[in-house]
């Protein structure tokens, strides 16, 4: 601690405050001692004793959400309370607020473990906490995690590769993809995945018909407008990263006159309720996401503090949950195509 302390520019027993989740401390602080002993392997002495079979004497378990807005979120938290009930354990909902805070509050009360869920967690807050002995898993990470920090989450590139597929097979050779957040890791991967196939097919995604919106459906709307401006150069398929996004090129369709299907197909994914509910039914590719939060609390489950190794030998699992495409009425042969697919088979 005194060399945390040294060199975070601060005191010994500032640095015992913010390892232990004490609240007078100023947010800048606490950034800086998590820093530095992430930076210098911070670790406490394994805990001896009955004790290290359950390090705090808790049946609770923290789940972190990001925010608790949009259809996403129910399912996953669906998934994670099906499984505590059935283990007796109680659930604690924290928001993960832009301060920080959250960090502290785990530290200070007992827990079995952490489940964090849509949070862009940084590796020296997941740092402070396994090295407080607390198992984390993330559901469906932005970024990779940590080596020692366990995470679930879903096929994303298979996914991007599946709708890709799908339109190529209806003989859409002009296509657009509306994307999420540039940095997120699954939003990337659904990328990768769906222009892959259609390198495969030998082709690409024109210019201006890679978009990025955040996962806004507004922010859809507007990009897919200007996208669909054009008649010459308008994609016969649009592929959204999200339901949400979908949804919005679904509103810039109708603000520019255009049919979905006839017009334009759309592919979604998630199969959040919103994609089923759409007019018409939207075909999606389908994240298992109740699963993945079952998924989550079980992995918790068997996860065990890792405080006996040093960071750079521990390591954790990651699963990945099948994605698969849901195929409803928002996706229709290339107008003025044959309708075959690439077995020839008509669909």
């Amino acid at each position: 601690m005194a060399r945390i302390a040294e060199r975070a520019g601060t005191s010994v027993p500032t640095v015992s405050k913010v390892l232990n989740g004490g609240t007078d401390v100023s947010e800048a602080t606490r950034a800086r001692v998590m820093q530095a002993a992430h930076e210098l392997g911070y670790r406490r002495r394994p805990r001896l004793g009955p004790v290290a079979e359950d390090p705090r004497g808790a049946r609770i378990v923290d789940v972190v959400v990001g925010h608790i807005g949009g259809s996403w979120i129910g399912p996953v938290l669906g998934g994670i309370e099906d499984e505590a009930e059935r283990a007796g354990i109680d659930l604690v909902l924290t928001r993960a607020r832009p301060d920080g805070g959250w960090v502290g509050r785990l530290l200070r009360r007992p827990s079995l473990g952490v489940i964090l869920v849509l949070v862009e967690a940084s590796a020296p807050q997941l740092h402070l906490l396994t090295t407080a002995g607390v198992p984390v898993v993330v559901v469906d990470p932005s970024s990779r995690p940590p080596a020692d920090v366990a995470s679930v989450g879903a096929t994303n590139w298979d996914g991007g590769r599946i709708a890709a597929e799908h339109l190529l097979g209806l003989g859409h050779t002009r296509l657009g993809i509306v994307a999420g957040t540039r940095s997120h890791l699954y939003n990337g991967a659904r990328i990768d995945g769906f222009t892959t196939a259609l390198r495969s097919a030998g082709l690409d995604v024109p210019p201006g018909h890679l978009v990025y919106c955040d996962w806004d459906r507004e922010g859809a709307r507007a990009a897919a407008r200007v996208m669909l401006a054009e008649e010459a150069q308008r994609p016969t398929a649009v592929f959204a990263c999200s339901d949400m996004m979908a949804l919005g090129v679904y509103d810039a369709a109708g603000d520019a006159g255009l049919r979905i299907p006839d017009d334009l197909s759309v592919v979604g994914f998630d199969d959040v309720q919103e994609s089923a509910w759409a007019t018409p039914p939207m075909t999606t590719v389908q994240q298992p996401i109740a699963e993945m939060g079952a998924a989550a609390f079980r992995m918790l489950q068997q996860a065990s503090p890792a405080t006996t190794l040093p960071s750079s030998e521990r390591t954790a699992s990651r699963i990945e949950l099948e994605t698969r495409l849901i195929r409803r009425r928002s996706v229709a042969p290339v107008p003025g195509g044959s309708g075959q697919s690439a077995t020839g088979a008509l669909r």
